[in-house]
């Protein structure tokens, strides 16, 4: 089977998941509720979602600029902004993490060091992974929804107690991989992992795991720095962006909650399984936000005014796409009338 066989499959099974949620959910929808609550959404609170999605994407780009430099590669804002905007674009063609490999061949292009380029940009997902999940335990651990769906008390429960252990264990795994000392034992543990692949894959897998060595030795000053910066980010998407379109859709549940539900979503985005999250992130809101009492219409509603926010970045993606084509054109046309 050819390789463009192969990816059309995948592609194929990704729209079968997609439709698959998507339909499930639709059948749990009182669909008059639905457009009901959609004809009172207030403009304002959409142009507000807008607004902070934009600011989130360049505190992302700003983030992903500090890490770049600690790697040697000079890279504006605009060009990782508008390169995030893109990846945005074709998320609705090569969902999850395919869909970063156009940001990685801008950037590179752009740098000319590829390798340093994706060893920047696996470490700034893996430290707002980490963040995003962080933030997500810490609100379980506070909101403990299973308080809600067995009526008890107390917060030592074995989702609390699951969660701390979960958030000690991860913490501490980071923290093996970036200290000096331990650092390089896991390095060689991932190292002869490699081994059962191809040379290439084996040559491509050192030279990442080599440039990544690099952020063990850059100071406390720049995890402090990228840490805030991630905490920004995951606060900005689970915390406003999320309250906001549950003001727009007229739910009201506690901000932890939004919270932990906003950082599941986003590890299930990581999966390239569904198309531009669709069907992900309504099963994840409708389903869990069932728990507390909120009506599947409006759970939906609300997945829907987060989507928005997608379609808006997809827009941004496109004109900066048009942009840089018309761009790349009127220098190669220069290039034929020097000649």
């Amino acid at each position: 089977m050819s390789t463009y066989a192969k990816r059309i499959i995948k592609f194929l099974l990704r729209v079968i998941i997609t439709t698959t949620l998507l339909v499930w959910v639709f059948s749990q929808i009182n669909f008059q509720l639905f457009w009901q609550a959609a004809k009172n959404i207030q403009w304002q609170l959409l142009i507000a979602i807008w607004s902070l999605t934009i600011v989130n994407f360049l505190i992302q780009s700003l983030t992903l600029q500090i890490i770049l430099k600690k790697q040697g590669c000079k890279v504006g804002i605009i060009t990782i902004f508008g390169s995030s905007a893109i990846t945005s674009l074709y998320s609705f063609i090569l969902p999850g993490l395919l869909s970063t490999g156009i940001k990685w061949y801008i950037i590179k292009k752009d740098t000319g060091k590829g390798s340093n380029v994706l060893s920047s940009m696996i470490f700034n997902q893996l430290s707002l992974l980490v963040i995003m999940t962080t933030l997500g335990l810490i609100a379980l651990m506070i909101t403990n929804p299973t308080s809600v769906l067995f009526e008890t008390k107390g917060n030592y429960s074995p989702l609390f107690i699951g969660c701390l252990i979960l958030f000690a264990g991860m913490i501490t795994a980071f923290w093996l991989m970036l200290n000096s000392r331990t650092g390089n034992r896991i390095t060689n543990v991932l190292v002869f992992l490699l081994r059962p692949f191809p040379a290439k894959i084996q040559q491509k897998g050192r030279e990442m795991i080599g440039q990544i060595s690099v952020f063990r030795s850059a100071g406390i000053r720049f995890y402090l720095t990228v840490a805030l910066l991630q905490v920004t980010n995951g606060l900005i998407l689970g915390v406003f962006i999320y309250s906001l379109a549950a003001k727009a859709a007229d739910i009201a549940v506690p901000v932890g909650v939004l919270l932990w539900i906003c950082a599941i979503v986003y590890i299930l985005r990581r999966l390239p399984i569904s198309v531009a999250s669709l069907g992900v992130r309504e099963v994840t809101l409708v389903g869990f936000l069932g728990i507390y009492g909120v009506e599947k219409s409006t759970a939906l509603l609300m997945s829907m005014i987060l989507f928005s926010s997608s379609i808006i970045m997809a827009l941004i993606g496109a004109i900066y796409h048009i942009f840089w084509v018309v761009k790349a054109k009127g220098l190669m046309k220069r290039e034929n009338d020097y000649e």
